[in-house]
């Protein structure tokens, strides 16, 4: 049997080479780098888990082009309640608000970002508003008054809420310098925002915030 029939595949190769009188090069295999990413556990003073907590990223340059998220720019009134209670979009957005009750609503904010009102409409009707302005917005009923729903307006793309467990995971940021910014309606500050610098190093990093809450009412 041939010599080189005996060898793993790249040792005959090799052979088979040096017959040739040729030299055989390492081959350099480039492995693309793993996206970004930053998983983000947001806390209360006794480490327990926070939901629907706002998380936003901002890096030294915003970023290009217009902010899609992938759910709907839609905040529903079912059961006489907001739904979803918290709802995340890009500024310059325009939310429906579809009434699936049986009964009447209206809607009003008297936050600085968005002061508006609409008027009662019925089952099945939907209305409509723009916000313009980043910050956050906090909704009411005129004629159900423990109804309370939270539109956080932002203007960067890696930004979401927080799971059961008090995580989120933003990912596709540029390395570098950045600014966490965690927002909730109970959060124990004057804005409801707790802010932070992080390092984004590239691949996959995580981060816990803790953050004092108001006492639940």
């Amino acid at each position: 049997m041939p010599l080189r029939d005996s060898l793993p595949p790249f040792a005959a190769a090799a052979a088979a080479l040096a017959c040739l009188g040729g030299v055989l090069a390492p081959v350099m295999v480039a492995s693309a780098a793993a996206p970004a990413s930053l998983k983000v556990q947001v806390v209360d003073a006794d480490g327990l888990p926070v939901r629907d907590a706002v998380v936003e990223l901002r890096g030294a340059k915003p970023a290009a082009g217009p902010i899609r998220f992938p759910w709907k720019m839609g905040m529903g009134q079912k059961d006489r309640q907001f739904v979803p209670g918290t709802l995340i979009v890009a500024r310059g957005s325009t939310v429906a608000f579809p009434n699936l009750d049986t009964v009447r609503h209206s809607i009003y904010s008297f936050s600085k970002p968005a002061r508006f009102e609409i008027e009662l409409y019925g089952r099945d009707q939907t209305r409509t508003h723009t916000f313009e302005v980043v910050g956050s917005v906090k909704l009411g009923c005129n004629i159900h008054d423990q109804m309370r729903g939270y539109i956080r307006v932002t203007d960067t793309p890696y930004t979401g809420k927080t799971d059961g467990n008090g995580y989120v995971t933003l990912t596709g940021m540029a390395s570098g310098a950045a600014s966490l910014t965690v927002w909730h309606p109970s959060l124990r500050t004057p804005t409801g925002e707790s802010k932070s610098a992080v390092t984004i190093t590239g691949g996959a990093q995580s981060h816990k915030v803790k953050v004092a809450l108001r006492p639940a009412v």
